[in-house]
C-alpha cells in the first residue's frame, strides 16, 4: 500500500509542486457537522476566494467558531483573525471560538500567494482582512434575514448586538437559536461592512483567545501529541551538508532495552524506541561512516574571503537611479563601509517535530504546519499516496521565525520516510534535538555589504551604491518562479527600496553558490539590509555634521508614513534630551512587509567597555491595529529577536561542519539583556499590514547608532563584541 522504500532523490520540481499544491484540497468538506453551520452555497463545491461559508460556524450552543487558515506560532493570529469576524458579526467575545483549517488551498489559500495555503511574510491578517470581514458581515446578514422571516417583519427593523438578534417589537434570539434557519438562506453577494467609527472590538483590548489553554497546558503542540501505540523516533543527520551514508553498524543501538528498530533513510539514520530518551541513547550508540565526497567543506574564513572578493566586482542590478559612478567620481568626499552578517539559526523553543500515522490507505500528519500544501505534497511523494489521502492536522507551533516554511518540508519528510519504511506499523513521533536544529537546520544566509556614499561641497548626499553578497533563498526551490528580476529580491529587499531622497542610487549584488542550506529568517533580507542602511546613514550624517533624525526627516519628505513613525518615536523618546556622558540615543527607521517602524534606543556604556540597552522606544504604523495588545507584543518580540542576533548569535563553519551545538554556545538573548520597551501605534484607517516581522530590522541599528555616538566608531560586524574599546 505504501512506498516503503522511497527514492533517494527528494527534490521537488516546481511544476509538480504547483500542480499538487493547487489541487491538494479536492474532496474536503468544511463545516459538514451535525450542528448547523452558516455556509455559502453547497459546502461540497469550492467557493471563490472571497467566499465566507468555510470560515464561520454558528452552533446551537451559541458558540461561533472561526476557521483559521494560518498557523499560530505565537504571533496571535487565532485572536486577530477571530476578532475580525466577531466585529462584523457583532458577536460577544465570550462566544467566540476558533479551529485550524485543513490543508485545502481551494478554500484557504493565502490571497497574496495565489494557489498556496500558508503563513509567512507577515501576511496573515493583511490577506484575511477583507475576506473575513465579509465572512462576518455576511453571516450577520443571514442571521438578520432568518430573524425577519421567523418574526414576519422587515430586516430593517432588526439589529444585532453582542450576540443577540432583536427586533423593534421586542423579540430576541441568540445566534444559536437562529443558526439552523439562517444556514438555509442564500448569503448576500456583497455584505455591508462597518465603517471604522462603528468598530467595537477592532482597535480595542480583547483578551487573547489562546491565553487560557496555553497558560494551563491544554494547548496542543506537536511535542504534546499522543496517539495510541505511538513510537518515538530520533534521527542522525550527516555532520556536513551534502554528505551521505556509507555504512551503519546498528548492533550496539539494538542492544539497548526499549530500542525497537533502526531505519536508514535517504536523509539519515533513525532510531525508534518507546520513549525519546531511549531513542536518543540508541542514536548515540550508532556507528555511522559518512561519505563526504560531495559535502560542503568550506570554513567561515574561506567564505568571507570569497564574499569580499565578489563585493569588488559588479553584480546583478536591482535598482539604478541616476548615475552613481558619476556622482562618486565627482564627489567632494566619499564614505565607504563594509558589513558582515553571519549565518543564523532560527533557534525556536520547540525544535522541529512531526507525528505521522499511516492507516487505511491514508496519512495523518500532525505538526505546526506553516505551508500545509507543501507538507501534504511531500508526504504524498514519500508514501506514494495521492495528496487527497494526506490529511494535515495543524497544531500550535512553539516558534518558527520562518523555520517551518521549508520548500522541501525537511522534518516532515524525515517523519514520512521513517513511517513509510518502518516495519513496526505504528504511528511515528519524530523529535529533532536542539543539536539537530542548530547543526543540521536551515539558516539565515551569511551576508556581506559594501556601501559607498558621495558627498558634495554643500554636505549633501549625492550618491549611494550598495553591493550585497548573499546566497539566494529562492533559487533551486519550487518558489524560484517568484524571482522577477535578475537577482533574488530577498537578497536586496530593504536596500533596493531605500526611501531616502538621494538622486543617484544603485543597488546590485551577487548570489554565491554555497552548500549550506538557507531559509527565510524573521524579516528575511530586511534583517541585514535594515542594519547596513541605517548604520551607514548615521555614519554619513555624522560625517556631514547633521543630526541623524533631522537628516532623515529632510530626506523622507516624500514618504509620509516613514516620516510619521520617525516623528512619533523621536517625540516619545525625547530625542536630543540631555543625558549623562556615558549614555546616548540612536535611531533607525525601516519599512518591511508594508509596515513602518522607527525605534530610538537609549544605551549606557560602562567604564569596563560593556554596554547595556536601557530602553527602546518604538513607533509602528501597521494600518488598522486589530488587537493593539498583540501588536505591542509582536513589536516587543521582534525587538528581542533583533537584539538577540546582535548580541550573541552566530553560526560558523569549520571544514563545512557547523561549530555550534546548543544554547551554551549559540546564545539567544538572555532576560537580563532585555531592555524596557515602549511601543506606540500610529492611529490609522489604512488596511492592516504585518506586525510579526517589522519590529526586528530597526532594533539592532538603533542600538549600534547609540554606541556610535559614545565610541565614535560604527559597528559593522555582527554579533557585536561584548566589550567596546
Amino acid at each position: 500500500m505504501f512506498n516503503r522504500y522511497p527514492k533517494t532523490d527528494t527534490k521537488i520540481s516546481r511544476r509538480s509542486f504547483l500542480k499538487a499544491s493547487s489541487l491538494a484540497g479536492a474532496g474536503f468538506m468544511v463545516g459538514t457537522v451535525a450542528a448547523p453551520v452558516i455556509a455559502a452555497g453547497d459546502p461540497t463545491t469550492p467557493l471563490p476566494a472571497e467566499g465566507f461559508g468555510h470560515f464561520v460556524k454558528i452552533m446551537k450552543d451559541n458558540t461561533v467558531t472561526v476557521v483559521i487558515k494560518h498557523l499560530d506560532k505565537g504571533q496571535g493570529v487565532t485572536t486577530g483573525l477571530t476578532t475580525i469576524v466577531a466585529e462584523e458579526l457583532d458577536a460577544d467575545w465570550s462566544q467566540m471560538r476558533w479551529e485550524f483549517a485543513p490543508s485545502d488551498p481551494s478554500r484557504y489559500n493565502n490571497l497574496f500567494w495565489g494557489p498556496y495555503q500558508g503563513t509567512g511574510g507577515s501576511t496573515a491578517v493583511a490577506n484575511s482582512w477583507t475576506q473575513l470581514r465579509k465572512a462576518g458581515a455576511g453571516a450577520r446578514q443571514m442571521l438578520i434575514d432568518a430573524a425577519a422571516a421567523k418574526w414576519n417583519t422587515s430586516a430593517a427593523k432588526i439589529k444585532v448586538s453582542k450576540g443577540v438578534v432583536s427586533s423593534e417589537s421586542g423579540q430576541s434570539a441568540t445566534f444559536g437559536e437562529l443558526a439552523e434557519l439562517a444556514s438555509s438562506l442564500s448569503p448576500p453577494i456583497e455584505p455591508k461592512l462597518k465603517t471604522p467609527s462603528q468598530f467595537n472590538l477592532i482597535g480595542k483590548h480583547v483578551p487573547r483567545i489562546d491565553s487560557k489553554e496555553k497558560s494551563t497546558g491544554k494547548a496542543q503542540y506537536t511535542i504534546d501529541k499522543r496517539l495510541p501505540n505511538m513510537i518515538r523516533a530520533v534521527i542522525a543527520h550527516p555532520p556536513k551538508f551534502g554528505a551521505t551514508i556509507k555504512s551503519v553498524d546498528t548492533a550496539a543501538a539494538m542492544k539497548i532495552d526499549g530500542v525497537k528498530e533502526v531505519v536508514q533513510t535517504p536523509r539519515g539514520v533513525a532510531v525508534l524506541a518507546e520513549d525519546y530518551w531511549t531513542a536518543s541513547q540508541g542514536k548515540a550508540a550508532l556507528v555511522i561512516e559518512w561519505d563526504e565526497s560531495a559535502a560542503e567543506v568550506c570554513s567561515s574564513d574561506a567564505l568571507w574571503k570569497e564574499y569580499k572578493a565578489l563585493a569588488e566586482k559588479p553584480g546583478l542590478v536591482a535598482r539604478n537611479d541616476g548615475d552613481v559612478e558619476q556622482a562618486l567620481n565627482g564627489a567632494e568626499e566619499t564614505v565607504t563601509m563594509n558589513f558582515e552578517f553571519p549565518y543564523l539559526a532560527h533557534a525556536t523553543m520547540e525544535p522541529m517535530n512531526c507525528v505521522i500515522e499511516l492507516k487505511d490507505g491514508s496519512a495523518h500528519v500532525y505538526t505546526g504546519s506553516q505551508i500545509p500544501g507543501v507538507d501534504q505534497f511531500v508526504v504524498s511523494q514519500v508514501t506514494g499516496l495521492p495528496p487527497e489521502k494526506v490529511f494535515i492536522h495543524t497544531l500550535f507551533a512553539g516558534g518558527s521565525f520562518g523555520r517551518r516554511a521549508v520548500p522541501d518540508s525537511d522534518y516532515v519528510m524525515d517523519t514520512a520516510m521513517i513511517a513509510a519504511m518502518s516495519k513496526l506499523g505504528r504511528p511515528v513521533s519524530l523529535q529533532w534535538s536542539r543539536e539537530d536544529d542548530i547543526k543540521a537546520g536551515r539558516y539565515r544566509p551569511m551576508t556581506y555589504h559594501k556601501v559607498t556614499a558621495s558627498i558634495d561641497a554643500d554636505k549633501n548626499i549625492t550618491g549611494w551604491h550598495q553591493r550585497i553578497v548573499s546566497q539566494s533563498i529562492l533559487r533551486g526551490t519550487p518558489f524560484e518562479g517568484l524571482i522577477k528580476g535578475p537577482i533574488d529580491m530577498v537578497v536586496v529587499e530593504g536596500a533596493s527600496t531605500l526611501p531616502y531622497k538621494i538622486p543617484n542610487l544603485k543597488v546590485d549584488g551577487h548570489e554565491p553558490q554555497v552548500g549550506v542550506p538557507v531559509l527565510w529568517w524573521r524579516s528575511v533580507g530586511h534583517t541585514h539590509t535594515g542594519y547596513a542602511t541605517e548604520v551607514f546613514f548615521d555614519e554619513v550624517a555624522h560625517k556631514v555634521g547633521k543630526d541623524p533624525v533631522a537628516l532623515r526627516m529632510d530626506l523622507l519628505k516624500e514618504h509620509p508614513r516613514h516620516l510619521g513613525v520617525l516623528k512619533l518615536a523621536a517625540e516619545k523618546a525625547q530625542w536630543g534630551k540631555k543625558l549623562p556622558s556615558n549614555k546616548a540615543q540612536g535611531v533607525a527607521v525601516h519599512e518591511s512587509f508594508n509596515s513602518y517602524v522607527a525605534q530610538v534606543a537609549e544605551v549606557t556604556l560602562n567604564s569596563d567597555g560593556t554596554f547595556k540597552v536601557d530602553k527602546i522606544t518604538c513607533a509602528v504604523d501597521c494600518g488598522v491595529a486589530i488587537n493593539p495588545d498583540v501588536v505591542r507584543a509582536q513589536m516587543e518580540g521582534g525587538i528581542a529577536y533583533g537584539l538577540s542576533s546582535s548580541f550573541g548569535e552566530k553560526i560558523t563553519l569549520t571544514n563545512g561542519a557547523v561549530d555550534q551545538n546548543n544554547f551554551y554556545d549559540y546564545f539567544p538573548l538572555r532576560i537580563d539583556k532585555m531592555p524596557l520597551i515602549d511601543v506606540h501605534i500610529v492611529e490609522s484607517n489604512e488596511a492592516p499590514t504585518g506586525v510579526g516581522e517589522p519590529g526586528t530590522p530597526p532594533a539592532s541599528p538603533a542600538v549600534a547608532n547609540a554606541l556610535r555616538v559614545l565610541t565614535k566608531k560604527a559597528i559593522t560586524t555582527l554579533p557585536m563584541p561584548e566589550k567596546l574599546a
